[in-house]
């Protein structure tokens, strides 16, 4: 009963402590044409970068998307610009940058069908997708 009893409570601490249980997916959104982090989106880094300190055995590949408005070229740059900035706040918040990689799919790879600005917002963002170290 004891251990069952301790079990308990690692898990209740590990509830209030504020830690995730998964990142993979998380995305953090942003402002039409704007790679800034915002105070919402920040805090969301920082979580998971708590996670990646729990779990020294996973890497983040960070996406960068943009919504369908502007050229390929554009929003290539602004999507790898979005997906830098957020990789930024998770290596200033302790994570080695080798564990941290960067990608840009612009408009190419929307994550949301549609158009209208509802679906543009969800589409500008940087997705988390976390990998297994070798």
């Amino acid at each position: 009963m004891k251990k069952i009893l301790s079990g308990f409570a690692i898990l209740a601490l590990a509830a209030c402590s504020g830690v995730p249980s998964d990142i993979n997916d998380d995305k953090v959104f942003f402002a039409f044409d704007s790679a800034e982090i915002s105070d919402e989106s920040r805090e969301s880094l920082e979580q998971q970068s708590l996670y990646m300190k729990k779990n020294p055995n996973v890497n983040v590949v960070l996406e960068g998307h943009c919504d369908e408005r502007g050229s390929t070229e554009y929003n290539l740059a602004l999507g790898a610009l979005r997906a830098s900035n957020a990789a930024h706040v998770l290596i200033a918040d302790g994570i080695e940058p080798e564990r941290v990689k960067t990608i840009s799919y612009g408009k190419e790879r929307p994550q949301y069908a549609g158009t209208g600005e509802e679906v543009w917002a969800l589409n500008r963002n940087s997705t988390t997708k976390t990998v297994e170290a070798e």
